[in-house]
């Protein structure tokens, strides 16, 4: 018997999430509330701001997430090759020190900073360690500045010492680095991210994360 073929029709908070990015809820919930409310909807990706605030991500196109996994990638063979710390993806949670829950489109933890952390508490709840390093992959669904504004104002506040900010669009990087100002790198054409002093040897050719050209 052939397959009945279901075209597949977007919800309104769909179209919403797309045209304007994430959703936040008007209801505050404690951290306790929101662990049990994320177990809940497992299926979509919640994260939870200092003040109790709940964000709702919208679903990510099939370019964004590609970007997203590529670097994970990339991260992932560094930290094979090099056996340092340990490489986390965008559905992880960190609660961090100024008490909201947010989660990076990938993550990597130092060896240091994984002396805090208990193998019960990684198994069994959000991580509570800020990350050494952090990536956010900007999505079409995402507004740059709001971006830029999680890295700066929640990343790297709560103690994240590298983080990169990636627009393939506007073929932008935005790094920033502990007490520093963020720098601007523009063009991804033969040009390379490294991991720096933070995670040495890393390396992620932009090229790689170039839009493909209409034809």
């Amino acid at each position: 018997m052939a397959a009945t073929a279901i075209a597949y029709r977007k919800s309104p908070v769909d179209q919403v999430m797309q045209e304007t990015g994430p959703l936040k809820t008007v209801e505050k919930m404690s951290k306790e509330a929101f662990k049990a409310f994320a177990a809940e909807h497992q299926e979509v990706q919640l994260e939870r701001e200092s003040d109790g605030t709940i964000i709702i991500m919208p679903l990510v196109h099939g370019g964004s997430g590609k970007r997203e996994n590529l670097v994970g990638y990339f991260l992932r063979h560094w930290q094979i090759q090099t056996g340092l710390g340990e490489v986390y993806g965008s559905t992880t949670g960190f609660d961090l020190p100024d008490g909201s829950t947010r989660a990076p489109d990938a993550a990597w933890i130092s060896d240091l900073r994984l002396t805090e952390l208990t193998s019960e508490e990684e198994e069994a709840g959000f991580i509570p360690v800020v990350p050494d390093f952090v990536v956010e992959v900007r999505s079409s669904s995402d507004r740059i500045a709001k971006v830029k504004e999680k890295m700066q104002d929640v990343w790297m506040k709560n103690g994240v010492r590298l983080g990169w900010v990636i627009d393939p669009y506007n073929e932008t990087v935005f790094i920033y680095r502990e007490n520093h100002e963020p720098e601007e790198v523009h063009g991804f054409t033969g040009k390379k991210l490294t991991g720096e002093a933070v995670m040495p040897g890393l390396e992620v050719p932009l090229d790689k994360l170039k839009l493909k050209k209409k034809k």
